[in-house]
């Protein structure tokens, strides 16, 4: 049987039109501050999915998704979800320009964290700066801290060369010995590393006996290693990454170099060590982070533990956890003003004071750089637990504002 429908009356169709009409000459109107509410805060999360770094830009997207799943699990922020928008900036400047430009008119995000490339977040940070939205960098650079770079917009996450080298040449030269050699990879990141050496090694009477550059992406060593061999130097200087650093490091273990010679590396990678298997014994480098942490720091061990549930059992790279902290950190700041507001964000975020995965860090006032413990790393072949136990700590270097440039070295005020 059908029922018919009761008539509407009129009397209902205009107590209805004007409380539409009511709603509607509200300002704002309580539909679109409901929906305001619930909008999510996207986070555009360009890195370099392809090309030679892409072991650790697909790192940093896992990290930073637990990042983004714990502030949703523990309800948002006043019921809005965040939201990671990945792109691939391909490892080129250009490349993630316009990505962040798409990610910043086309997808309307709230706040940008990312890239693996000096050069590349340089491309990403200007852009970000002339919208006028934070951009949280999450790869090395002295220069993304400079005056001439910076602006309120701009953090860094990571750590930068200065202070990355700076740790490992005290170590290393006090050790090992003072003549100095360079195999640098002929971009910005290699050139800010060996610069960092070179001031950390000035009191300390290291000789620089070369510099040899070579091009991202190179397969063949051999043009570089029998020069460095005929130098006879204490210490060999690796100011490369990603499968340059393995690449290298392979074909200098096989020239025999380290019969003579300390390898060292600025940035010591997990990854790069995982994939170089034994050639990368007795290497020592820096690192910001390195998972066997959990045995003396509980914010590594509750990190490890979450991306260990979300990953399979696997353990987090030094760079994917710089994902997760610079993800974090700009959610954190953002529960912590209330607000989505970029001003207010900005506050909040200088005024964070954090033990995300590794022990206290806050950003610095002038120029937004984190101060960070750096840890020195030995490659080992021997008594490892498992397949990830790859480095033994050899030495921390705890969070010490004076270790960086100053201020107004770097152009700032204060």
């Amino acid at each position: 049987m059908i029922q018919k429908a009761m008539p509407t009356s009129r009397r209902t169709i205009l107590k209805t039109l004007g409380g539409a009409a009511a709603v509607a000459a509200a300002g704002p109107s309580l539909f679109n501050v409901a929906r305001a509410q619930a909008a999510p805060i996207k986070i555009g999360f360009p890195v370099p999915l392809t090309g030679p770094f892409g072991t650790e830009a697909n790192d940093q997207v896992k990290a930073a998704q637990i990042a983004v799943k714990q502030f949703n699990d523990a309800g948002g922020f006043e019921g809005r979800m965040a939201e990671l928008l990945v792109r691939d900036d391909r490892l080129n400047p250009g490349e993630a320009a316009t990505r962040t430009l798409e990610l910043i008119e086309k997808d309307k995000v709230n706040f940008l964290v990312g890239s693996l490339s000096a050069a590349v977040q340089l491309s990403i940070n200007n852009v970000a700066k002339e919208r006028g939205v934070i951009f949280n960098s999450i790869s090395q650079s002295d220069a993304i801290n400079e005056a001439k770079d910076w602006s309120k917009y701009t953090f860094h996450e990571a750590l930068n060369p200065h202070i990355t080298a700076g740790a490992v040449g005290r170590y290393a030269f006090s050790k090992f010995g003072k003549k100095v050699a360079f195999l640098t990879a002929d971009y910005a990141y290699g050139h800010e590393m060996v610069r960092g050496f070179k001031r950390a090694g000035e009191g300390m009477g290291i000789e620089v006996l070369a510099d040899v550059r070579h091009p991202i992406g190179a397969s063949d060593y051999s043009a570089f290693l029998p020069r460095i061999q005929a130098l006879k130097p204490d210490v060999l200087v690796l100011c490369n990454f990603g499968r340059d650093q393995v690449v290298s490091i392979k074909q200098a273990t096989e020239f025999g170099l380290k019969r003579t010679t300390k390898l060292v590396a600025p940035v010591l990678l997990f990854t790069a060590r995982k994939a170089g298997g034994d050639s990368f014994e007795g290497v020592v480098g820096g690192s910001s982070y390195y998972w066997r942490l959990e045995d003396k720091v509980a914010s590594a061990k509750a990190f490890n533990d979450a991306f260990r549930a979300a990953n399979g059992g696997a353990v987090p790279s030094d760079y994917g956890a710089l994902g997760y902290a610079g993800v974090r950190s700009v959610l954190a700041a953002v529960a912590a003003a209330r607000s989505t507001d970029t001003d207010r964000v900005i506050e909040a975020m200088r005024a964070l004071k954090y033990d995300w995965y590794k022990g206290p860090q806050y950003y610095r006032g002038c120029d937004h750089q984190s101060v960070q413990s750096v840890l020195i790393l030995e490659s080992k072949h021997k008594d490892m637990k498992n397949a990830d136990d790859v480095f033994s700590i050899a030495a921390v270097e705890e969070p010490d504002e004076a270790k960086l440039r100053t201020c107004a070295e770097m152009g700032h005020k204060a």
